[in-house]
């Protein structure tokens, strides 16, 4: 089997979860966070928002050095916006995926700190870990958060206990 079929199709089954989390991010609360070291809910789904172009990274290039690498820590203005860059992010990342080839994706990607090597991985492992395992894992927050809001939360792989008939 080739390899970028089942990352396509995790992909899509996922990001449809992801996005029924993201459409539940209340606008008027962007600014709410639940401690002090923690994202504001509105910069933390506007991070989710934007995992997907870790995938494009990836495919495009062999290597990333975290100490030059610019981060930009936007907390885009509302959820449509959020939603937007999110569709922008993932349809990026499925063109790229679907152009690849099992070569490529098993071809080495390089993670560094100020030139020392961190990591280095079949690009297939990185997406797996630094897109859809990171995406996931920041989805598992915001479900938190928007609990703590008694905002309902939609469910992942089955229903949630919002959506439960008691």
């Amino acid at each position: 089997m080739v390899l970028n079929i089942p990352l396509i199709k995790e992909l899509k089954f996922e990001s449809g979860n992801t996005r029924k989390i993201l459409e539940r991010v209340p606008t008027d609360k962007l600014q709410w966070q639940p401690h002090e070291k923690s994202m504001t809910i509105g910069r933390l789904a506007s991070h989710i928002a934007e995992i997907p172009m870790w995938i494009t990274r990836t495919i495009q290039g062999s290597e990333l050095d975290f100490s030059t690498m610019k981060f930009s820590r936007i907390t885009y203005e509302n959820t449509d916006a959020i939603l937007k860059v999110f569709d922008e992010k993932l349809n990026e990342a499925i063109a790229l995926l679907e152009e690849s080839n099992d070569e490529a994706l098993n071809g080495t990607y390089t993670l560094k700190r100020a030139g020392a090597v961190l990591s280095e991985r079949p690009r297939v492992i990185v997406i797996r870990n630094y897109a859809y395992n990171h995406l996931i894992h920041h989805r598992g927050q915001l479900s938190v958060y928007l609990r703590l809001l008694d905002i309902p939360v939609p469910g992942m792989y089955g229903p949630s206990a919002d959506e439960l008939k008691s």
